[in-house]
């Protein structure tokens, strides 16, 4: 929320700022709401642009509470998502700033790589399909040979195939949006918490800018301006979508909850990522086992469609079939040393597959919104948000000022 005299030194600060015209008498130049991943890289890079000012409003305590720490962390090649897509267009370029940020910037990661397992010919044939399109768009990939395979990984199992992909790798999530933030603030961005948006008042369509309201603990109401808003806002971007936007162009959320799972075994232990083959028109990517910073090795997320986006309980119910999946691709697994670890929730725009190969699939949503000028709109932003979110900034400033 806006303390007072938070908000009151705010305002002073970008009133000198600012010029005198009446273009420049908002309070704000960009306003970004959200504050996970996406939403801090948005608000990093515009506050670099000189004589402007950025404000990042988050409705929770601290930043990346919400999908941005709650998922594999994963750095994704940028295979499922076709071409010409959105997801594949700034999951290639993230990927790379990605790295170079986090060698840069000593953020720690690791290119662990990622195997793409298949048990049968029909999965046989989805990784052929994939390691084809990889080579479309210029991803290196590689089938493994069983004798390596053995050798490199020997409790994996895979009777029809392996295909390896090269440049995935893992993040420390919360280590990068750290950094992310407090590069923010460096750059004189200003945050603030515990800020849910209740309203937004357009001001001559866009033109005259945005009034922004947002609640206190006590009831009562702050509200700022600004020229440009910036609607980052993850799991509620529909909801801010649906403040901005007239009735004929609302939008339904749709909440996928992923469950996560522990294991407390000291082996089998990969040290590579494992995928199970995709499954055309599936919300996700398969009950997949990742390693965190630390080498521990962790399960999930699978795809339970929710109506609630704060249900964040692990379900029990979901443990039996999520170990059943674990077990086709790594059968020496201790099925007692598997415990529910935590779940996060992914925004969809429907009930839609997760890889371009399937039907239903649901692309990325970034543009300006016609009627709505000075208004960056982004919704469905689910994987690979992590692995995209430099280059998703590079594009929401580009739909500003180029």
């Amino acid at each position: 929320m806006f303390a007072r005299p938070f908000q009151s030194r705010l305002l002073e600060r970008c009133h000198r700022a600012f010029s005198t015209s009446s273009a420049r008498s908002a309070d704000f130049t960009h306003v970004v709401i959200g504050a996970g991943a996406v939403g801090l890289a948005i608000a990093r890079k515009l506050a670099e642009r000189d004589g402007t000012s950025t404000l990042l409003l988050e409705r929770h305590g601290s930043v990346g509470t919400e999908t941005s720490s709650r998922n594999s962390e994963v750095i994704h090649a940028g295979l499922y998502y076709g071409h010409d897509s959105l997801k594949t267009t700034l999951c290639l370029k993230g990927k790379e700033m990605m790295y170079a940020l986090c060698a840069e910037q000593n953020i720690p990661h690791r290119n662990t790589k990622k195997w793409i397992v298949a048990q049968d010919q029909e999965q046989w044939e989805e990784i052929a399909k994939i390691h084809k399109f990889a080579r479309s768009i210029s991803v290196p990939t590689r089938f493994v040979p069983l004798q390596e395979a053995r050798d490199r990984e020997p409790d994996v199992r895979a009777t029809a195939g392996i295909l390896e992909s090269l440049s995935t790798g893992i993040v420390d999530s919360h280590s990068l949006m750290a950094y992310l933030e407090g590069s923010f603030q460096s750059l004189g961005g200003e945050s603030a918490f515990h800020s849910p948006v209740t309203r937004i008042e357009t001001l001559d369509n866009g033109n005259g800018g945005y009034r922004v309201y947002t609640s206190n603990q006590d009831g009562s109401e702050d509200s700022i301006s600004t020229e440009t808003l910036i609607n980052s806002a993850g799991l509620a971007a529909c909801a801010i979508n649906n403040m901005v936007l007239p009735p004929p162009r609302h939008r339904t959320p749709f909440y996928a909850k992923g469950s996560y799972f522990s294991y407390a075994a000291s082996h089998p232990k990969p040290t590579t990522l494992i995928y199970p083959a995709p499954r055309p028109g599936h919300g996700g990517l398969g009950t997949h086992l990742t390693l965190d910073i630390s080498g521990r090795v962790r399960f999930g997320p699978d795809v339970e469609w929710v109506d609630d986006p704060t249900d964040l309980r692990p379900n029990e119910s979901r443990l039996r079939e999520a170990i059943d999946e674990i077990e086709t691709y790594l059968p020496g697994i201790k099925r007692e040393a598997i415990g529910l670890d935590y779940c996060g929730i992914r925004p969809k725009l429907g009930k839609m597959g997760a890889v371009a190969s399937g039907k239903g699939f649901q692309d990325f949503v970034i543009r300006r919104e016609e009627g709505r000028e000075g208004f960056v709109n982004l919704l469905g932003i689910e994987s690979p948000g992590l692995t995209s979110c430099l280059a998703i900034a590079e594009m929401a400033e580009g739909l500003l000022y180029r």
